[in-house]
């Protein structure tokens, strides 16, 4: 008998995970993580009423399709129900629409400081990821345009772009999907918008309505602080979505993810409040920040992007390290080629006043110190 064990694909096996923000800070007294751009404020109380009372059905498969959220989004936002598709999370629809669409030999094109999901989606099924180096901070639309060959069979822009909080204008999306070859699935992540406050923003809906070979994702991981039920959805048309959806997973959004999002959903008032809180508090951070000499990049996402200098004593590894010792958890990105920052999520009033302050006394350090 063989004692040979199974062997992944090589690619498979060459592939690096996806590395979440930490979460725990070892011997702090207190901890405030601002690493994973949660939502601090928190989902919707009717969310949570609907999440409980759903408890009482969970011997129950749920329903396959997620019908009544897609019935809900489309009501929302103006959609046919059969141009919406669901997901555990949008992560879980990117990784499907790359199956889908992209193999062995193929190319899938995606902004350098993007997604960390994109370059492992790509390899995952055996296709080659390239990054479009970004062009202030957000995608580049010339560029990518420029890298598209015959192989190429995915974009992916992130629009804000993540890890970066930029965004790019209604102007440049539309410009790109009509450029590109209509062969190419473009896959317009929206993941932050109802964050933005630019008023010439394209949150996807509209793009993918006028495009066949658009694909926008949109999530409740961020605004609606649903994140740890993973609920994500998609518009594009049925055709574009036929092959996902035959490859979807039966039952994959659970059934009380179902019911918290489409409350979440109803609750207008509580969604504005959060995206006030989250506007004053972006503003908050960049403006702190900034006037501590550190260049921020400015955002329309929850989240904001600091770098620091590059001398050691002050650098962004060495204010880690700090902040970590001091309970802050924040986000360092040398793996995306972001060695030099530190991603910061929008926390309270208060936790971000912690974090300027933190920072500051980090900055005030003699080297002799650090």
């Amino acid at each position: 008998m063989s004692t040979q064990a199974p062997q992944p694909k090589p690619w498979v096996a060459k592939l690096a995970p996806y590395e979440p923000g930490k979460s725990e800070s070892p011997g702090a007294k207190r901890v405030i993580k601002l690493s994973s751009n949660e939502s601090v404020f928190g989902p919707s109380p009717r969310a949570v009423a609907a999440l409980e009372q759903a408890g009482a059905r969970l011997r129950r498969y749920p329903e396959p399709t997620a019908a009544i959220l897609r019935e809900a989004l489309a009501a929302a936002h103006d959609i046919d129900p059969d141009w919406i598709i669901c997901g555990a999370g949008s992560d879980e629809i990117l990784h499907l629409a790359v199956q889908a669409y992209a193999g062995p030999g193929d190319r899938v094109l995606h902004s350098r400081f993007g997604f960390m999901m994109y370059p492992i989606s790509a390899r995952a099924v055996g296709a080659e990821p390239v990054a479009i180096p970004n062009r202030n901070w957000a995608g580049d639309v010339e560029g990518i345009l420029a890298a598209v060959d015959a192989r190429t069979r995915v974009v992916f822009l992130d629009n804000p772009n993540n890890p970066t909080g930029a965004c790019l204008g209604r102007d440049d999306v539309w410009e790109l999907a009509e450029r590109l070859p209509r062969h190419v699935l473009l896959v317009y992540d929206a993941a932050y918008a109802e964050c933005v406050t630019r008023s010439d923003y394209e949150d996807g809906i509209a793009l993918a309505k006028a495009f066949p070979h658009v694909l926008t994702t949109r999530t409740f991981s961020k605004a609606y602080a649903l994140a740890a039920l993973r609920v994500g959805w998609a518009v594009g048309r049925p055709a574009l979505l036929d092959p996902i959806h035959r490859i979807r997973p039966p039952f994959n959004v659970n059934q009380p993810a179902q019911e918290a999002a489409v409350a979440a959903l109803g609750d207008r008032a509580h969604l504005e409040r959060t995206v006030s809180a989250t506007v004053a508090g972006r503003r908050q951070l960049e403006e702190g920040l900034t006037r501590l000499g550190l260049d921020v990049v400015p955002s329309q996402t929850n989240f904001v992007l600091v770098r620091f200098p590059s001398d050691s004593p002050h650098n962004a590894e060495a204010a880690n390290r700090y902040l970590m010792q001091e309970g802050i958890i924040l986000r360092w990105l040398p793996g995306q080629g972001l060695a030099d920052c530190l991603r910061v999520t929008v926390g309270t009033e208060e936790e971000n006043a912690a974090v300027i302050a933190a920072i500051e006394a980090f900055l005030a350090r003699s080297p002799a110190a650090a």
